[in-house]
């Protein structure tokens, strides 16, 4: 695991990258929900890096939820851009894929909607929305809700979220499970296998 600190030592991000193999990485840039850290963005896909050589990049939001959920894209973008240009100079990459889990899933969708020149697939873990500024090319999409979520309701986000995707023309693996406002450990693999099948 390798950390990421900015000039005053504060935490800009965690990246893990599998030892051994050849070739490029496939990178996901991991966001963690609200009030959360780049551990938790981290260990969505931590146990399932090595044997999927998975890139992760996981960065540490400037303020308590990522700045799209608060005023628009803004500083964490900033952070992401120079997290990404660091990591493309130190490894081969060819593939980025957005993911992140509750207010980081609505990041991730939306910053991979936006960047879909770049972003060739987003994981999106209970997400409450999707907010592109504007859209590029067709990220194939994966979205998981847990039907007992209180904290964003699977009727009002998700139900309405995959439709919308859907009729944009986007391609949507949906699953919802048996559980709340979490990413249980057969959706993490249920959608790795997806997105490296």
């Amino acid at each position: 695991m390798v950390p990421f600190t900015g000039p005053g030592g504060e935490p800009l991000a965690l990246a893990y990258a599998p030892a051994g193999g050849e070739g490029p990485y496939r990178l996901v840039l991991l966001l963690h929900g609200a009030g959360g850290s780049a551990r938790q963005g981290l260990d969505l896909l931590l146990p399932l890096a090595d044997a999927h050589r998975l890139l992760l990049l996981a960065p540490q939001s400037t303020a308590s939820s990522w700045d799209l959920i608060v005023e628009g894209f803004g500083p964490d973008v900033r952070r992401i851009d120079e997290l990404l240009s660091t990591v493309f100079a130190a490894y081969p990459v060819d593939q980025v894929v957005a993911g992140g889990f509750s207010d980081g899933a609505s990041y991730a969708l939306s910053l991979g909607l936006t960047n879909g020149d770049l972003v060739g697939a987003v994981l999106a873990f209970s997400p409450g929305f999707a907010a592109p500024l504007v859209t590029h090319g067709r990220p194939r999409v994966f979205v998981s809700h847990g039907t007992d979520d209180r904290v964003l309701p699977v009727d009002v986000c998700s139900r309405r979220l995959v439709p919308r995707l859907h009729g944009l023309g986007y391609q949507v693996d949906y699953a919802e499970f048996t559980g709340g406002h979490e990413v249980p450990a057969e959706i993490r693999q249920r959608a790795v296998e997806w997105l490296t099948g």
